[in-house]
């Protein structure tokens, strides 16, 4: 039951990739860590501290940053390149189109401070388009963890896992529910059995998935809350597995409904299972300044969205 879920504190899910990247290159010594002048945004100080030969510091320059990580693949290096998710994907998809995934390489594109809960940077620093982007580039991975323990995993699971890797995560701090052991790759995670609805989610979404189905198993609604952390290679058996139960759908993300999760989750429906779908994310649109949670409630990402997107799915069977 989603009511026994504990949350075991607050971190933001950006201090995971930093712990994470520690331990991985402590195991690891063919790890190396880029920035593009934001190590202190992407938790790399004990990185840096433990492993100042293998720190990059690339300056403001997002391009010449992938073509180093490019590079540095070709003599075995596993690099992992840093900066905020726009600059990540928006600033370079040539650099990362033509020198990582055409090529292959094994870079692993790590962006904080991704979606709306950048917050008061504003729209220009919140990207709600990157997973579209990054997703439709053959051979990238895409990984959107839900917590800090999430991520934390996700950053040591990619050192091992071949060829480029986008991870994805955020800014502020946030319930930390998951267990680090239950992170594969490709694998989505179930949090509870239902009949009624399926809800996919990932990142920050997540945790508002499993609020939202509370509130709905107290309406007697018995729903299916799944955890979408790797959106590609999608886990497609769990997604036609519990739509073939529950006959609608619901998907949340941090993002634009154009291109992310919503289209991945409606594209193996229409082809296996077609059935209703309601999508929670931002609707074409581009973000604002504000605070986080508030931007989140204006946005329609909030629980009580998707309480109200279940019960519409539900009555549209």
């Amino acid at each position: 039951m989603l009511k026994d879920i504990q949350v075991t504190g607050n971190k933001d899910t950006r201090s995971g990739f930093g712990d994470g990247i520690l331990e991985a290159a402590r195991k690891n010594p063919n790890i190396v860590a880029l920035t593009a002048d934001l190590a202190g945004s992407l938790k790399l100080n004990g990185f840096i501290k433990e492993f100042p030969e293998r720190f990059v510091q690339c300056g403001i320059a997002e391009a010449n940053m992938i073509g180093i990580a490019a590079g540095l693949t070709i003599g075995g290096k596993i690099p992992y390149t840093t900066t905020f998710a726009n600059f990540s994907t928006g600033r370079v998809y040539d650099q990362i189109r033509q020198s990582v995934a055409y090529s292959g390489k094994n870079v692993k594109i790590c962006a904080s401070h991704a979606g709306l809960t950048l917050g008061e940077d504003g729209a220009t620093h919140q990207i709600l388009e990157d997973i579209g982007l990054m997703k439709m580039l053959p051979g990238m991975t895409v990984i959107v963890p839900a917590d800090y323990n999430q991520t934390k995993a996700a950053t040591m699971a990619i050192a091992d896992y071949e060829g480029p890797v986008y991870l994805r995560f955020g800014r502020p701090v946030w319930p930390i529910f998951t267990n680090e052991a239950d992170f594969v790759i490709g694998k989505a995670q179930q949090f509870s059995e239902g009949t009624d609805v399926s809800i996919f989610a990932c990142g920050h979404m997540v945790w508002k998935a499993i609020e939202a189905g509370r509130i709905l198993e107290e309406k007697g609604i018995s729903v299916e809350v799944i955890n979408i952390h790797t959106i590609k290679p999608l886990d497609e058996e769990a997604v036609i597995a519990s739509i073939k139960k529950t006959r609608c759908a619901v998907t949340a993300e941090e993002h634009n409904i154009i291109g992310g999760l919503g289209d991945a989750i409606a594209q193996v429906a229409a082809k296996h299972c077609p059935i209703p779908i309601e999508y929670i994310g931002t609707n074409d649109t581009f973000g604002e300044s504000g605070k986080p949670l508030e931007l989140l409630i204006k946005y329609g990402l909030d629980t009580d969205f998707i309480v109200a997107a279940a019960e519409k799915a539900i009555a549209r069977k």
